[in-house]
């Protein structure tokens, strides 16, 4: 049986595919196919024509979430592909041309080429999964976000209404905060609270809130330095309502988040420190481990690593390189801190670093290293954490 190599073009609202024979000859120069149901079963038509799914390699270029469906209809189909990294497929042009040449024909016979030039790895199957958590877990980035954005506004407007409010409740606004805003917006009306308004406070705080905290917001209220306006009511009322619904959006998104992971429970959610919510970002951004064939590929996927300057005889080490995806970097960096809380061996290590002069968050970098490595071992070796297999 010949081997065929399946270059595709992705794009909104077709795909052009070139497919290429093991013996270099052109067996389909250009097909365009629409974005469709009826494109891609045009397309399963002619592949099936070629010989058996095991002989067909098809690769298109990383472009976002326009390759999904497409991704999806194949693998039904029970058909392999490889996504390519655009920059790669770039270089190999270059290196066959001098020509700026960019066309749909062009890009789609680089790619069935480029296929023939390098080892074939399909793309995991069962990716849905990891698409569904990076979707999701990056809205809930991009939603803490704006939450945040509009704590800071609700921030602002109290210095002018009620300055002393937030500093009594250390600077953070939590639920029995955000009731007082919502139920009493003003300082002068939280100066008018009864026996009435102290129970439903109690009641919400679980009994943390005392009597004699109570007497002293009502004292903050009343003599205040801040301004009494209602169109810093109207403003306060209005951020109010958005932040509630975006913290509400946030909540449905990480109990879905919380389910898909639960599916899947890597073993690196064993490792303390990583709930399902940082074990979420990390299986969305890596996907399969299997695909790294060492932990430093991992490294230097998540950006932590350091960069390399070498001329004639001097050879530097860098700054970390920070590429990739930031917010892999973030979660992992940030697993570090309960992780060197609870972890003894882990706690250990960042001691050592400390121990050296480095700073702390240079240490907590190299923690975040040999946690990759730790979530590199376990996932390769099958198995669940275990603090005293560690070195």
């Amino acid at each position: 049986m010949s081997m065929y190599f399946v270059g595709i073009d992705i794009s909104k609202y077709k795909h052009d595919c070139c497919i290429i024979s093991a013996a270099n000859q052109k067996v389909v120069s250009k097909v365009t196919i629409e974005n469709n149901k009826s494109g891609f079963e045009e397309l399963l038509t002619i592949i099936n024509s070629l010989s058996n799914p095991a002989d067909i390699k098809i690769g298109f270029e990383s472009t976002a979430h326009y390759a999904l469906n497409l991704e999806l209809f194949l693998e039904n189909s029970l058909l392999t592909f490889m996504e390519v990294n655009p920059v790669l497929i770039n270089e190999y042009k270059k290196s066959k041309t001098l020509r700026r040449t960019k066309t749909d024909s062009v890009d789609c016979e680089s790619i069935a080429r480029w296929l023939m030039t390098v080892e074939y790895k399909p793309h995991p199957k069962g990716f849905y999964h990891a698409y569904s958590l990076k979707s999701l877990t990056r809205l809930r980035d991009k939603l803490i976000r704006q939450r945040s954005f509009y704590l800071v506004k609700i921030t602002n407007v109290l210095d002018h209404t009620f300055p002393e409010f937030k500093p009594f409740f250390s600077e953070r606004f939590s639920k029995t905060a955000l009731y007082l805003l919502e139920n009493y917006g003003s300082a002068e009306k939280m100066a008018r609270m009864n026996s009435v308004s102290y129970e439903k406070l109690r009641s919400l705080s679980r009994g943390k809130f005392s009597p004699q905290q109570f007497l002293q917001l009502k004292e903050l209220a009343a003599n205040t330095v801040g301004v009494n306006n209602s169109i810093f009511d109207v403003e306060l009322n209005s951020l109010l309502t958005l932040y509630k619904s975006l913290d509400k959006e946030i909540y449905i998104l990480e109990k879905e988040i919380i389910k898909l992971i639960e599916e899947i429970h890597p073993h690196y959610m064993s490792i303390p420190g990583i709930g399902p919510l940082s074990a979420a970002v990390i299986y969305s951004e890596y996907g399969d481990i299997s695909n790294f064939s060492n932990s430093g590929q991992m490294l230097a996927f998540a950006g932590i690593e350091p960069g390399i300057n070498e001329s004639g005889t001097e050879s530097h080490g860098g700054k970390m390189v920070k590429r990739g995806s930031s917010q892999l970097r973030y979660t992992l960096i940030n697993c570090c801190i309960p992780l060197i809380r609870f972890d003894m061996t882990f706690a250990t290590y960042y001691a050592k670093k400390r121990g050296e002069g480095k700073p702390h968050r240079v240490a907590i970098t190299h923690v975040a290293k040999k946690l990759i490595r730790v979530i590199y071992a376990l996932e390769r070796q099958d198995i669940d954490f275990n603090t005293q297999k560690l070195r």
